[in-house]
């Protein structure tokens, strides 16, 4: 049975779109060193995403916007970069294994686990995969708004983050609608 792993990053960020991958396995071709992608180095992750995509039958990336963020919630929005993520994959999955609560409305066989990207290799895999994405995104995002130091904090709530935007206000690439930048807007 063809499985797919299914993860998010980026809901808690004030900053930056939602990314989701998801991942097909080749049984014929194991990775070691699987798991939550948080739990792993920034050099860990890099080296798994490699292997991931070199091993994988198939792996793919989707993003929700911040104008999604905003408009839709951050549930919902997550949600759709993960309908996004498992429809871009270039072989239908049989099955889809969901990290967290909510399954995306879609016409896939799917079950949802809590701390999934901990318990599931095909979860753990699309978790890095997404993460280093982002990240990858994030950093230039840095490049062209370095005031607020995205390419180190990622768009998360920092101090330094923080401080920064009470100084120079949202950028574009702010969540308007996450209560610390939507103070700063009124």
């Amino acid at each position: 049975m063809l499985v797919a792993g299914v993860d998010e990053v980026g809901r808690g960020t004030l900053a930056g779109g939602v990314f989701a991958s998801a991942v097909i396995f080749n049984l014929k071709k194991p990775i070691r060193g699987l798991k939550d992608s948080k739990k792993l180095s920034a050099k860990q992750r890099e080296k798994l995403r490699q292997e991931i995509k070199d091993k994988a039958l198939s792996f793919s990336v989707a993003e929700a916007s911040v104008e999604e963020i905003d408009s839709l919630n951050i549930l919902q929005a997550s949600l759709l970069a993960m309908k996004r993520a498992v429809d871009s994959l270039s072989i239908k999955p049989e099955f889809v294994l969901v990290d967290g609560t909510h399954i995306p409305s879609w016409n896939y066989s799917a079950k949802a686990i809590i701390r999934g990207d901990s318990k599931i290799a095909e979860i753990a895999a699309a978790s890095i995969i997404a993460k280093v994405s982002r990240d990858h995104e994030m950093v230039k995002q840095g490049d062209v708004f370095p005031e607020y130091g995205f390419s180190s904090n990622k768009g998360y709530p920092t101090k330094a983050h923080l401080k920064a935007l009470s100084e120079f206000g949202p950028c574009e690439i702010h969540r308007h609608s996450f209560a610390p930048v939507s103070k700063l807007l009124k």
